[in-house]
């Protein structure tokens, strides 16, 4: 029987431990891409990637996450991204969210594992309900019971919870089942050429009438076409994010781009 990860002992850490990556044995940054309505042009929130300090690639930096730093790491992205996006003024931003990543299998007490979240927060003036916290489908979950604890304590500090690459990852419609986050990011295993797809339009057409009768907002990732996004917003989908929008980059908020 795997080990429970809401059992095994750990320190929580606050914010100043969080932002010294000394312990970590490895630095990094974020860099920013945005998801946008497509509707009114306007970014719905931007999503915290993590980069090497010279742009090095998400991979590069996650594969020098082990079990013995998992929870440290996880804790020191949160800081990371909301210090940075405070830096950069998204909180100016009228009604947007930033969000970030979380792993679910580091996070041992959601109650407790908040705190140095929290106290970015306050140290960096970012509005609380701001902050929306993304979990892949990609990732086995360990423990679904404690990754539902995880968004049920999220939600009730008025987190926006959301299941990343939706259709790509291990649980599928069984996740979503279990509970239901603010958000569905669509993989875009799913948008890529959905255009030219009736099945692919069908499976998500699919997903959209479940969300409605969920009350969750959808939202398609990897969109690289002008036709892509038409077809996704004639399924009325009208939140997306990708590259025929902006790319990730580091230091600046990209105001997008609508050709």
């Amino acid at each position: 029987m795997p080990d429970q990860p809401a059992v095994l002992p750990f320190r929580a850490l606050g914010c100043a431990e969080c932002r010294n990556h000394e312990a970590l044995g490895f630095d990094f940054t974020m860099a920013f891409q945005p998801i946008f309505n497509v509707r009114t042009r306007q970014p719905f929130a931007y999503e915290a990637l993590v980069r090497g300090l010279n742009g090095e690639s998400a991979f590069s930096i996650l594969s020098k996450v082990t079990e013995t730093n998992r929870y440290r790491f996880d804790q020191a992205c949160r800081v990371k991204a909301i210090e940075e996006a405070a830096r950069l003024g998204l909180p100016a931003i009228p009604g947007c969210l930033l969000s970030i990543n979380f792993l679910p299998n580091a996070v041992y007490r959601a109650e407790t594992c908040i705190r140095a979240t929290l106290e970015a927060a306050r140290q960096f003036e970012f509005p609380l309900d701001r902050l929306m916290f993304e979990v892949t489908e990609g990732e086995q979950v360990v423990d679904p019971d404690h990754l539902k604890s995880i968004f049920a304590e999220y939600q009730r500090q008025g987190f926006t919870t959301a299941i990343d690459d939706f259709g790509s990852g291990y649980s599928g419609l069984n996740l979503l089942a279990m509970f239901q986050p603010g958000v569905l990011k669509i993989d875009m295993a799913l948008t890529r050429d959905i255009d030219k797809n009736p099945t692919k339009q069908a499976i998500v057409e699919g997903i959209v009438l479940v969300a409605n009768r969920l009350n969750i907002v959808v939202i398609a990732e990897g969109v690289e076409t002008r036709e892509e996004s038409a077809a996704i917003l004639e399924l009325g989908i009208e939140l997306m994010q990708g590259y025929l929008f902006a790319r990730p980059v580091i230091g600046e908020l990209s105001p997008g781009r609508f050709d």
